[in-house]
C-alpha cells in the first residue's frame, strides 16, 4: 500500500539541502517519490509502508541535521 506524507522540516535553506534530503530519502527502499519545497519548508514523500516506515524516513532526514516539526 502506498502512503503519502508531508513533513514540516526546519533548517532547509538552499539547493544543497534539497539534493541532500531528496537523495538520502530516495535511497531508502520503498520510497517512490520525495519532493522538497524550500519556500514552504516541506518534504512530500510517497512510500510503500510494507518496505519502509515513516519513522525510518523521519530518522533519515533528522540524521542530516534537520528538525521535523
Amino acid at each position: 500500500m502506498v502512503e503519502a506524507v508531508t513533513l514540516n522540516v526546519e533548517g532547509m535553506s538552499c539547493q544543497h539541502c534539497v539534493e541532500a534530503i531528496e537523495g538520502n530519502v530516495r535511497d531508502l527502499g520503498g520510497v517512490n517519490e520525495v519532493k522538497v519545497n524550500l519556500q514552504q519548508g516541506t518534504v512530500d514523500v510517497d512510500f510503500q509502508a510494507a518496505f519502509v516506515t515513516l519513522s525510518e524516513i523521519r530518522a533519515k532526514i533528522e540524521e542530516q541535521g534537520y528538525k521535523i516539526k
